[in-house]
């Protein structure tokens, strides 16, 4: 999928998916799930106890290829040389938790969406300068959605996705505050540990059908 394609339907869709699975058998159940419940742009982490996180990505991209609803990605992406092999395995974009210029310049080479985690406008600045199209604020409940309207003010040309803290209850608020897009994790994925993935498709339907509504006001 082709960089402004990805950028557009993470806009359209406006939710993203975070996986941070302990093994490759539990995230392919929480991936499931959360498509089931209409989530379809889904960030695997980087940070999986047993089993090799590029391997699942790879599995995932070739499991729903022809599906074209699905955009995978990758998440928490340290470095450039980590960049370079979640891309190579077909992930369609890149999530960091911080501000790494190198790879957002690799990932500017193979023209991925890179959106790398700040905290600060000095970061924001870095990450524009560098050619981000969308920065992800990090740690989101520690930030709060007022964040975004303060890093608007003097970047009015900054478009900013929140990750961390995003849930059911506040995620309109984030949407509201000009969020190009939200990331949620684990108040989307907690059914998994129980092995309750009915419960996480049902709060998948739940963070869909907030998000619809917040955007519609």
């Amino acid at each position: 999928m082709r960089k402004e394609q990805v950028l557009s339907r993470m806009r359209e869709e406006c939710l993203i998916a975070v996986i941070r699975a302990k093994n490759p058998e539990q995230g392919e159940k929480i991936v499931e799930a959360v498509i089931a419940g209409g989530i379809h742009f889904i960030e695997i982490t980087m940070t999986m106890d047993e089993g090799n996180p590029v391997e699942f990505i790879s599995a995932m991209a070739e499991k729903y290829r022809n599906d074209d609803r699905i955009v995978i990605g990758a998440g928490t992406v340290l470095d450039p040389e980590t960049a370079r092999q979640v891309i190579l395995a077909g992930a369609n974009y890149v999530v960091s938790p911080g501000l790494n210029l190198d790879t957002i310049k690799l990932c500017n080479r193979y023209r991925i969406p890179m959106l790398p985690g700040v905290m600060t406008p000095t970061e924001a600045i870095a990450a524009l300068e560098a050619g981000c199209d969308v920065i992800k604020l990090f740690p989101g409940n520690i930030l709060g959605p007022a964040a975004i309207s303060t890093f608007k003010g003097p970047l009015p040309q900054g478009e900013f996705m929140p990750s961390g803290g995003v849930d059911v209850d506040n995620v309109d608020k984030w949407i509201k505050a000009g969020a190009y897009a939200v990331g949620t994790g684990s108040s989307l994925t907690k059914g998994a540990k129980s092995g309750d993935y009915a419960a996480v498709t049902a709060k998948a339907k739940e963070f869909t059908a907030a998000v619809k509504i917040a955007r519609s006001k």
